[in-house]
């Protein structure tokens, strides 16, 4: 049965952890709601937050092309993939913006119970805010670098300091770790379970030397084996589950957005990439608005056998749910999707067919019959093909080439993609990037393997400045220290 958010938010303005099938004691429900803290989740993924898009745009495997008149928007989605930004666009406001936000949410429940923690109800309440603050916090600083450590709401220093990122990240690591054993094995994908601290262990390890100049790859390591040992994750049978429309059970999800397409919305990707007519090919209730699409190299990548290749995306001849073939009476051909962007930039030096055509289509997350504007898929924030990719990685790492790839090889098996031996470190970013792709994972991973400075299409190499986004200008005339 579909879950009913509605409900799930009443439960939950009452205990965050009733999804955990424990009881609170009745005092809990004059204490802020850890619902505040996961109302922040659900910002981050559309361009209200901009956290997704800023981890997708500028990396090397999905574009908004100007497609004539449309996607343009003042340039915000074209700076993005041509590392240009400056510290006044969309992208960079926003997504601090929302950060800060699940920040203090988090230490607006912290506070008022630090007095309590000798109660075990409460010490777990604790603990789970204190790890989605740490989790919040580790977005914020993994985007913006050295960013102020706020560590209470009643008490938080007017105008703070930042802090470097090495000792933000010893600050995280602190925090999960103490939190981690206070915290449940649970089964429900959107609860702050050991499962979701171990992963992000393992995050802050894996990306370590980047944080402190200090390789802790062993650390990851072991953090991996933590989330592999508890038992409670498996792969999902085929590559499709994980995102399906009804997902909320999925096996293989660690940690997710429970969105819902009423009352919880803001899942809305099958709007920004489907062509105008696609509705017709679900039955939605809506016009998409034919935007962002694959970058065609990144599509290439896929073996043609790739179950992702085929699953994953639109192209080719397009029709409608009865199965007739749509024609766009604007291009006037045929609706045909072409993996193909003859330019970032398309204008009335391109074919209309160029500009509202090209580009493979994204349909990773399912996009059930008559869809509307908000999908019900839960987002997969952490899942447990990333964690395999991860030991993969790590076992490379700390020994040598091919000692991952028993881990690559669950991945890749899965998706009917071909080899699965000798995989280097070279082979495993490439891997990462077709079995996470559009999860937001691909500029963190192309930073950690020092390629995101690279050139790719239609956007020239950039430096190591563009490895972090500038502090807003606005949160700088707010706060001058900042700006330090």
């Amino acid at each position: 049965m579909k879950k009913i958010i509605s409900i799930f938010l009443l439960l939950f303005c009452f205990s965050c952890t009733k999804f955990d099938e424990t009881v609170y004691d009745k005092s809990l429900n004059q204490k802020p709601s850890l619902i505040n803290v996961y109302k922040e989740l659900g910002d981050i993924i559309d361009d209200n937050g901009w956290w997704f898009w800023a981890q997708e745009v500028s990396s090397d495997e999905v574009v908004f092309p100007v497609r004539g008149n449309d996607w343009n928007d003042g340039g915000k989605w074209k700076v993005l993939h041509t590392h240009e930004w400056s510290n006044d666009v969309d992208a960079v406001n926003s997504m601090w913006s929302h950060l800060d936000d699940g920040i203090r949410e988090a230490n607006k429940v912290i506070d008022p119970l630090l007095d309590q923690v000798s109660d075990p109800l409460i010490a777990k309440e604790v603990a789970k805010a204190r790890t989605l603050r740490a989790f919040f916090m580790y977005l914020m600083m993994d985007n913006y670098g050295d960013i102020p450590l706020v560590t209470s709401f009643v008490s938080a220093v007017p105008q703070p300091f930042k802090e470097s990122r090495e000792n933000i990240h010893a600050f995280l690591v602190k925090e999960v770790e103490e939190s981690a054993p206070l915290l449940d094995v649970s089964t429900n994908k959107f609860a702050v379970s050991k499962g979701m601290a171990y992963t992000l262990l393992a995050k802050l390890y894996i990306n370590a030397e980047i944080y402190t100049g200090n390789p802790a790859f062993d650390k990851a390591e072991a953090f991996c084996d933590s989330v592999i040992n508890l038992g409670t994750y498996t792969l999902e049978g085929n590559v499709t589950n994980a995102f399906s429309a009804s997902n909320d059970n999925s096996s293989e999800n660690i940690f997710t957005i429970p969105f819902d397409e009423n009352d919880f919305r803001g899942f809305r990707l099958h709007m920004r990439t489907l062509h105008y007519l696609n509705d017709a090919s679900f039955n939605m209730g809506v016009g998409p608005w034919n935007g962002f699409a694959i970058v065609e190299d990144h599509y290439d990548s896929y073996d043609n056998n790739d179950l992702r290749k085929k699953d994953w995306f639109l192209v080719g001849q397009q029709f409608d749910a009865g199965g007739a073939p749509l024609f766009d009476e604007t291009a006037g051909e045929s609706l045909i999707l072409t993996p193909k962007i003859p330019k970032l930039v398309m204008d009335a030096s391109n074919t209309s067919a160029e500009i509202r055509m090209s580009g493979a289509r994204v349909q990773k997350y399912e996009i059930e019959e008559g869809a509307i504007e908000n999908l019900n898929n839960d987002f997969p924030l952490f899942r447990y093909a990333d964690v395999l990719l991860m030991k993969a990685e790590c076992a490379v790492r700390n020994g040598s080439a091919g000692a991952g790839d028993s881990y690559v090889a669950e991945v890749r098996d899965r998706a009917n993609a071909g080899p699965t031996t000798g995989f280097g470190l070279d082979d495993i970013l490439a891997e990462r990037g077709r079995e996470l792709f559009c999860e937001g994972h691909r500029r963190q991973d192309l930073i950690r393997f020092s390629k995101f400075g690279d050139s790719w299409w239609e956007k020239p190499a950039s430096g190591i400045e563009r490895t972090t986004f500038p502090i807003p200008q606005w949160a700088i005339d707010a706060n001058p220290n900042l700006g330090l």
